[in-house]
């Protein structure tokens, strides 16, 4: 891993491993205290900790490239949609996780260029391994201490089909999916994580038939196409950011396999 972007990538690992360990502090404290935000979900303290660190070590890192993170989401569109390229960042990814204490949540943080991931990390701070992709480029995972490893995605969905989906928010839809897709084994997981099981090839597809903000999915994006997956939108096209106000995604699959139809099955 040499070059520009893979130096960038590894700054913004190190960023991302900082953060995990301000939010261990507070995991490892059980002040696990939450306030709601506008939107009912849960806020932390560690929310705002690895908040305030990315935020400050982005701009030391690239002071003229906007960052837009979950914890201050006030640029108004007319601002940002003059923005080419910009950080798109998600603190704490799995707040549940994070209170309910199932060690499934993640740090994200994704470099946007052109409506799409150009980079992304997500880091696990509980088993302190981070995931890093270069969409064209390939994607890696890397425990601390170890040699960073190559990873990719399954070349052939197997049977039974390994769907992975929400921990914590699970619809109809899914089971339509499910009924569909035919003999399949549920891998539930929280946060990000669910692309990532995706993109090293422990699980085929992640079809996302609910509610998720852009910040959710860039970072983890970047990884699966950099480890040769797909995300796109159920009509077939990628899933894209800041194209306009509203900052949720559409509903999405990501998948490795290419031997299945999933939007077919999808529809």
């Amino acid at each position: 891993m040499s070059g520009a972007p893979h130096e960038l990538l590894a700054r913004v690992a190190a960023i991302a491993r900082r953060a995990g360990r301000e939010i261990l502090e507070i995991y490892a404290s059980g002040q696990l205290a939450s306030t709601a935000k506008a939107d009912a979900s849960p806020l932390t303290a560690a929310d705002l900790r690895a908040h305030r660190l990315i935020l400050e070590s982005l701009h030391e890192l690239t002071p003229e490239v906007p960052v837009l993170s979950e914890e201050a989401v006030h640029t108004r569109f007319a601002q940002r949609s003059q923005w080419r390229r910009y950080w798109l960042v998600d603190p704490l990814d799995g707040t549940r996780e994070f209170l309910s204490r199932n060690g499934e949540f993640t740090v994200n943080i994704a470099l946007i260029e052109g409506h799409a991931p150009a980079l992304g990390v997500v880091h696990v701070p509980v088993t302190d391994m981070s995931y890093r992709g270069l969409p064209g480029v390939g994607a890696w995972r890397e425990r601390a201490g170890a040699r960073a490893e190559e990873i990719h995605v399954a070349a052939r969905a197997g049977g039974p089909v390994r769907v992975v989906g929400s921990r914590s928010h699970r619809g109809d839809s899914l089971d339509a999916f499910l009924a569909r897709v035919g003999p399949h084994e549920l891998l539930p997981v929280g946060s990000s994580l669910k692309f990532c099981m995706v993109a090293e090839g422990a699980a085929d597809v992640y079809p996302r038939l609910g509610p998720t903000s852009e910040w959710d999915t860039a970072a983890a994006h970047a990884v699966v196409t950099g480890a040769g997956g797909t995300v796109s939108r159920l009509d077939g096209e990628p899933l894209r950011y800041n194209t306009r106000e509203e900052l949720l995604n559409p509903f999405f699959v990501a998948y490795g396999p290419g031997d299945r139809d999933w939007l077919a099955l999808l529809r």
